[in-house]
């Protein structure tokens, strides 16, 4: 469980100089937030879970704390950062972090997907007391932040979640240790975090190791593209490695290695994603849902199902809906 001083709720600061309660915030868009350890104002960090299905496109920029850098670990759902003309965008499974300094931000959710997510917010102090020593490999937005300086609103990269931090993911939301140690934690896995996302040497200096990482990224962001653009009937193996420009062999070895798991695993767990959504919008039945995956065989599809949710595809809808009500009750 979550220590006593990680419940405290956020405010946020607002460029305008208005002040918001964060829960208060995202309960009023329909969102399950928690804060899960550390805090904005007492430690300078603060890792925060969301799960929510919104109707309507969400201003996700509203949550954003003024002079801080964020990082997102998006595990569902489509969203987008824009500010002066670069953009970042989450797809599932990615990672990425944007600054919001001086200038909008503008950023969006997008109706009608499961969004789920965790963000992890750090003050300017707390990235000087750790960074000032590393200024010089920093994105240059981050660099102007730590400097102190008037820092301006930017984006950084967005790339697909290693299989490690996919681990992380779990862990963040059940820390393994006591209680009493659970600030300390946090603290260590938002430096491990910030190490990995916020970094960004010169490419003349780049190392063989840290290019390949890069084009790794590259080739997997485009597979998952085309999987989720020809699900019903994916590309085979051979086709992918073409597509991206590379073996079959050593996509697939890639692929497992940053996604964390095998491509016809990610084919599987997406077609199941995509039909509870059909299910959950009520417009499509047990079979049309199916089908519209790529299923051919409805028996097939009602196991893999039940392993996936736990419950057959004809329940779902239903078994869904206490724990939105519950959800609504505990904000209430």
């Amino acid at each position: 469980m979550p220590g006593a001083t990680q419940n405290v709720p956020t405010t946020i600061s607002k460029p305008n100089g208005n002040r918001i309660r964060e829960d208060s915030w995202w309960s009023a868009v329909g969102a399950e937030w928690r804060q899960l350890g550390g805090s904005f104002k007492r430690h300078g960090f603060s890792f925060e879970w969301h799960d929510f299905e919104p109707a309507v496109p969400v201003d996700w920029g509203r949550s954003f704390h003024a002079g801080s850098v964020e990082i997102c670990l998006n595990f569902a759902g489509e969203a987008h950062v824009v500010t002066r003309g670069e953009r970042i965008e989450f797809r599932e499974r990615t990672a990425g972090f944007y600054v919001c300094g001086q200038g909008e931000l503008e950023a969006q959710r997008r109706a009608n997907q499961r969004h789920r997510f965790i963000t992890v917010e750090l003050s300017a102090d707390f990235l000087r007391r750790h960074l000032t020593s590393h200024r010089n490999w920093l994105h240059p937005a981050v660099q102007a932040l730590v400097d102190g300086d008037r820092a301006k609103s930017a984006v950084g990269e967005a790339l697909p979640l290693t299989s490690r931090q996919q681990e992380l993911l779990a862990s963040l939301r059940q820390p393994p240790v006591l209680l009493q140690a659970q600030v300390l934690w946090y603290q260590s896995k938002a430096i491990e975090l910030l190490v990995e996302l916020l970094f960004r040497p010169e490419r003349d200096e780049e190392l063989f190791c840290a290019r390949a990482r890069r084009l790794a990224h590259v080739r997997v962001e485009k597979v998952v593209a085309l999987l989720r653009d020809r699900l019903a009937e994916p590309p085979g193996l051979e086709e992918l490695g073409r597509l991206v420009g590379c073996s079959s062999y050593y996509l697939s070895r890639t692929f497992s290695s940053e996604m964390g798991m095998t491509i016809p695993q990610y084919i599987r767990q997406v077609r199941l994603e995509r039909a509870a959504e059909l299910l959950r919008a009520g417009g499509h039945n047990v079979t049309e849902a199916a089908l519209e995956v790529g299923y051919s065989s409805l028996s097939h599809f009602s196991q893999a199902f039940h392993e996936h949710f736990g419950c057959c595809p004809g329940l779902y809808p239903v078994s869904t809906q206490p724990q939105k009500a519950l959800h609504r009750s505990n904000r209430s």
